[in-house]
């Protein structure tokens, strides 16, 4: 009747420890502050713990998990304001991120964080994690249309961001682009 309770424990467990930094750098990107994505990633780990027959079975268990992560994200959004991204994104153990020491990190999450939720998780998906339309379409549960209209209109958003066009002009300036 399916392999024995420990054999899933494992398997669990070795999956949620090896997708957690991922996990909870995409939900702290989503949620804006530390606690709540460690509250979003536990939450959807507690899921994708109780249908780890189903997560297991997907031919992405990674990609299965972060729609759970972005459904409870938007479920949540529903009822809440997003908040303002201010403390540093955390990185996987053992990696360094070279964006962590500068302003320019720090303008992007605070402009990040201006965007209504469906744009950065669709700026989020595309350009933090590198997900095709289809992909982050089938992560954010809409068409590949919504996804780049989404992530067009919050593209469009963050280059009107004055903090962004300081940084962008300096570094064109000092010869560094």
């Amino acid at each position: 009747m399916g392999e024995p309770k420990n054999d899933r424990d494992d398997g669990f467990r070795a999956f949620i420890v090896a997708a957690w930094p991922r996990l909870l750098r995409t939900a702290y990107l989503l949620a804006g502050e530390q606690y709540a994505a460690e509250d979003l990633v536990q939450s959807a780990a507690e899921q994708a713990c109780a249908s780890w027959h189903r997560v297991r079975r997907a031919d992405d268990a990674y990609a299965y998990v972060r729609r759970i992560l972005v459904n409870r994200h938007a479920r949540h959004h529903r009822r809440r304001p997003p908040e303002l991204l201010v403390d540093a994104v955390p990185d996987a153990p053992g990696t360094e991120d070279g964006y962590r020491r500068s302003d320019q990190r720090s303008a992007l999450l605070t402009a990040l964080a201006t965007l209504p939720p469906r744009q950065r998780e669709a700026v989020v998906l595309r350009h933090w994690e590198d997900l095709s339309d289809s992909q982050a379409a089938a992560a954010m549960g809409c068409s590949t249309g919504a996804v780049r209209s989404h992530a067009a209109k919050g593209i469009a958003k963050l280059r009107q961001t004055a903090a962004l066009r300081e940084l962008t002009d300096m570094t064109h300036i000092g010869g560094q682009a």
